[in-house]
């Protein structure tokens, strides 16, 4: 065995929990041993067969030192001495490096020490309940302030070991420690670091990859644990990384599918992460990526999963009355208008953007602008036929016809002037075949609720007759399988059959009451189904737009 040999020697550190992609050796380490080895090499400044002895002497201690230390218990005791020795090896690398910052060779058996004393460390995630000892000796500030360590692999391996402090099955074995480790962490700021490490790896190489796919990993844990750090996350520069790494032109890897999925957590039910993504321009960002998909499939599923994501993400911007402006000037609108066209993977979720930037008053602008596009020639096809397609790609009747009258009755409700009109004459066409295709629709999920309405009686009677409680619970739950069984869908046909009887035009109103008559249907219970409608309407809005929304409701009714 020659000298080089020896200098990449590692010391077999008995076993360690695993990562899915390791293969059970320790690369890492081997990996800062061998790039201070090729720094020693580099420096002229010192003798380096003496270096080259004194580190071969200390692998072959660390071999000793490890073999003593295996069947050694972990607890409290052990815990406390293995932060001790971290801190001494951290603050001893520390004050090499700035004592001697152009001599790798003063400061390199230091940082092996430091890199093997990180990786010893990862048997604390095998005991949560001793997290406090991380806080309390100090050592998460420490850790913290090595994400900036001058060399990566040292940032990386901290990384590492976050990742696996932080596993969200780990934290639930012990709340209290990760309460604990989570406070810690996030008072020392720990996403500002971790971005700011993000921002100078180098992707190109595997270890740096890994650091980053890792760091993302940190940051899923923790938005698990507590959702409500997603605010704080997004505002220390990890919603700006985001965008950039996910409009970056490179070929897709698992990071990217990553990112899209960090980035859809961010904005889920969160204004102010919304807001955030869209003063950054993210919705130009989104629909830039999302065009690729306007006349291609995805090549896989972990693309068709990123595209999803990313599809998600702008539904949750929708929700922002701003981001609505936004999409509309970039020509949003437009995009999922040709994806409905293409017949591509990516129609149905188009549907669902267009549904999310359409409704409510909040998306007046879009609808008319979505007629101005000639919008209407694009929906009513879909209104009247399911596409097999989107039955194959594995999406329900039900979800495909939800978003295609949610669409129709958010134009309904905004539609103007000359745009109301041509969208009520494409009802009258051909010998009003789209009201038949209404009535249609209305008499099959009628049925489809009031037969989960049935069952549900059965059930809760055989409650009364049990002596059991109905609680909100069980109502919730009995409401939740309502909807599932196409509640909404109903709600939304009976709006449009109301909304277009009172539009004027007598030959609509005929020939819904007509078809009604015919069927055995009730305009009582339209009525009534649009009375539930109305009860439930403009939550999560103003009170003023709750009331005045079901006074116009009403009003219909009135003369329905």
């Amino acid at each position: 065995m020659d000298v080089g040999e020896l200098l990449n020697y590692q010391p077999d550190r008995g076993a360690k929990r695993l990562r899915d992609d390791d293969d059970g050796d320790d690369p890492r380490s081997k990996k800062v041993g061998r790039d201070l080895a090729r720094r020693l090499e580099r420096d002229d400044g010192e003798d380096p067969s003496s270096d080259r002895k004194r580190i071969l002497e200390k692998l072959m201690d660390d071999d000793e030192d490890t073999d003593d230390q295996e069947g050694e218990p972990v607890d409290e005791s052990s815990v406390k001495k293995m932060i001790l020795t971290f801190e001494k090896r951290s603050y001893k690398n520390q004050e090499l490096r700035i004592k001697f910052p152009d001599t790798p060779g003063r400061f390199m058996e230091t940082e092996l020490d430091l890199n093997d004393i990180i990786q010893e460390m990862h048997v604390i995630a095998t005991m949560p309940d001793l997290y406090h000892l991380l806080v309390e000796l100090n050592a998460v500030h420490s850790l913290l302030g090595l994400l900036s360590h001058e060399n990566t692999d040292i940032a990386i391996a901290v990384v590492d070991l976050l990742q696996e402090l932080t596993d969200i099955d780990t934290l639930h074995e012990s709340e209290e420690g990760a309460e604990v480790l989570i406070d810690s962490l996030l008072e020392g700021q720990v996403v500002a670091l971790l971005v700011q490490n993000m921002e100078r790896l180098d992707e190109q190489v595997k270890e740096e990859a890994d650091g980053v796919y890792n760091t993302l990993a940190i940051i899923e844990n923790m938005a698990e644990f507590r959702p409500g750090l997603c605010t704080e996350a997004a505002q220390q520069g990890l919603m700006q990384w985001l965008l950039k790494r996910i409009k970056a032109k490179i070929p897709f890897d698992a990071n990217k599918l990553y990112c899209s999925e960090i980035l859809a957590i961010l904005l889920q039910n969160n204004d102010s992460t919304r807001e955030l993504l869209g003063e950054l321009d993210g919705i130009d960002v989104l629909l830039q990526q999302l065009s690729v998909f306007k006349r291609h499939n995805p090549a896989t599923a972990e693309e068709q999963e990123m595209m999803e994501n990313l599809f998600d993400a702008l539904c949750s911007c929708l929700m922002l009355a701003a981001n609505r402006d936004r999409f509309l000037r970039g020509e949003g609108l437009q995009l999922m208008n040709l994806m409905l066209r293409e017949k591509k993977m990516s129609r149905t979720s188009a549907l669902k953007v267009l549904d999310h930037g359409m409704i409510g008053p909040e998306g007046s602008d879009d609808c008319h602008k979505f007629v101005d596009i000639l919008g209407l020639r694009t929906i009513f096809p879909l209104f009247m036929k399911t596409p097999k397609k989107m039955r194959k790609a594995g999406t329900v009747d039900k979800e495909h016809e939800e978003h295609v009258c949610s669409i129709i009755a958010s134009c309904l409700r905004n539609l103007k002037a000359q745009q109301r009109t041509r969208l009520l004459s494409k009802f009258t066409e051909n010998d009003c075949e789209k009201v038949d295709r209404l009535m249609e629709l209305h008499f099959k999920y009628l049925e489809a609720v009031q037969l989960a309405d049935k069952r549900i009686e059965g059930e809760k009677h055989d409650m009364v007759k049990r002596g059991e409680i109905l609680d909100d619970v069980m109502e919730d739950e009995f409401y939740l399988r309502r909807l599932d069984a196409g509640l909404f869908v109903l709600q939304l046909l009976c709006y449009i059959m109301v909304e277009i009887s009172n539009s004027g035009i007598s030959q609509l109103q005929q020939r819904v009451h007509q078809i009604l008559n015919l069927r055995g249907g009730s305009v009582k219970v339209v009525r009534h189904i649009m009375r539930e409608y109305a009860e439930n309407i403009g939550d999560g809005k103003s009170e003023e737009f709750k009331e005045s929304e079901q006074k116009r409701i009403m009003d219909l009714l009135e003369n329905f």
